[in-house]
């Protein structure tokens, strides 16, 4: 009788044991927390799309992710013979430039072996070709 008593006191503690971890498992995964601003970012606060110009915006983003190749001392060697360091090179190539950094698939896409340029970048491009591509 005791030992059938024992037996029946280990049976109930190992079936509580899964009901237990369950119950952790899922209070410990709808703990989770994001604030808003990472779940939902605004462009707007994000990403200047008001004051986009040649000499601040544009010619800043393709320093840093163009002219590697695609400057007048290495365009020859490395860009494609493809000059984007002056105004009116880029003002030329304009869409091209669009097409490659959008990786839409009509044009190489740009940076070459790498990725996407920012959302922000493609944006404010997009923004500067809108307002007719002005020298400022």
């Amino acid at each position: 009788m005791m030992d059938t008593l024992i037996t029946s006191r280990y049976r109930r503690r190992w079936c509580l044991l899964p009901v237990i971890a369950i119950t952790v498992i899922v209070l410990l995964a709808s703990c989770y927390y994001d604030n808003e601003e990472a779940l939902y970012p605004s462009y707007n606060t994000l990403c200047d799309t008001t004051n986009v110009t040649f000499s601040s915006t544009i010619a800043p983003m393709l320093s840093s992710n163009c002219l590697s190749c695609h400057s007048n001392s290495s365009a020859a060697s490395l860009g494609n013979n493809i000059r984007l360091e002056d105004y009116a090179d880029v003002q030329i190539r304009a869409t091209a430039i669009a097409g490659s950094i959008k990786h839409t698939g009509t044009y190489s896409p740009m940076p070459k072996n790498g990725g996407k340029l920012m959302d922000c970048s493609i944006i404010q491009f997009d923004i500067w070709v809108k307002k007719g591509m002005p020298d400022n």
